[in-house]
């Protein structure tokens, strides 16, 4: 059993890892912001609350599971930084959707005090992650790797070692990138099909059945019965993790074409006033956008 700190537990991926991590027995401490109901389980159950992530030094492990690059660089290295009080041999886990050229640097940082970052980036949902069945992939050295599964096992169904350090991060983006673009694409067809005249409850139909179906044109598909809450994703997390998509395709100097068409279609929702709704709220998007009725009222 480790002794593991945690940044985010509050969040809805983060509450079912940390549950997890300490219902198989690992001793837990948490940041907590001033709202306590999220964590008072967690507190309950013997999780200790910590000021800030710098009281989390001496772990041997640190989770973090936050929104983006800042919020991580924030916990990392700012003035109440994990590097502001670790200690050599402390292994930091950024479970965040984060940009590969920042987790590089951060990297770099912790290594010159003999600190271990990893990228140990999520996919499935927070449903998924309550009933500790999360998947996990995985950047590190092998013998990081080997370390850290039986850990990251107790929160996650499948953990995937990508590669070295930097891979699970990269690979997570072109996840999501694929995903959104199911996402958007589904939006806007509903949109044309509406528009012409077609029946839409077909079109779900014959997709069903065929090879272009998914759980993402399952959870959009839900959209056209009133159901606005099938994939529960924030669209401002989404179009933020397209962007950083597109950041890593434009420094590899590779066209982004569909990357580009999907993180305005994002954006554009975000603009029209959906940004704090779930991604299946582009259907609502594309109703201001085209005039057509998609959404039962």
């Amino acid at each position: 059993m480790a002794t593991i700190g945690f940044v985010g537990a509050s969040g809805l991926m983060g509450h079912g890892m940390a549950r997890h991590l300490l219902a198989k027995g690992h001793t837990l401490q948490l940041t907590v912001h001033a709202n306590t109901e999220r964590v008072a389980d967690l507190l309950a159950a013997g999780a200790t609350r910590v000021d800030d992530a710098a009281a989390l030094a001496s772990c041997e492990i640190v989770f973090i599971c936050v929104t983006g690059s800042p919020q991580v660089e924030a916990v990392v290295a700012g003035p109440h930084g994990l590097l502001s009080a670790a200690r050599e041999g402390l292994v930091i886990v950024d479970c965040s959707t984060s940009e590969p050229d920042s987790t590089a640097r951060l990297r770099e940082r912790c290594a010159s005090g003999g600190i271990t970052l990893v990228d140990a980036p999520l996919s499935r949902t927070p449903v998924e992650a309550e009933a500790g069945k999360l998947n996990v992939m995985v950047g590190a050295e092998p013998e990081v790797f080997a370390r850290l599964e039986p850990v990251l096992r107790c929160f996650a169904e499948n953990v995937f070692h990508i590669g070295g350090p930097g891979a699970g991060h990269t690979i997570k983006l072109l996840n999501n990138f694929i995903a959104q673009a199911i996402c958007t694409s589904t939006a806007e067809a509903f949109a044309v099909g509406q528009r012409a005249g077609i029946d839409l409850q077909r079109l779900v139909e014959l997709i069903s059945a065929g090879p272009v179906n998914s759980g993402l044109f399952q959870a959009m598909a839900k959209t056209l019965h009133g159901d606005l809450a099938g994939l529960k994703f924030e669209l401002d997390n989404a179009r933020k993790d397209v962007r950083y998509y597109t950041h890593l395709a434009e420094g590899l100097n590779v066209p982004s074409v569909m990357g580009e068409a999907v993180h305005q279609s994002l954006a554009i929702a975000s603009a029209l006033g959906h940004g704090k709704k779930l991604v299946p709220s582009l259907v609502e998007a594309q109703e201001q956008l085209s005039g057509a009725r998609l959404v039962p009222r």
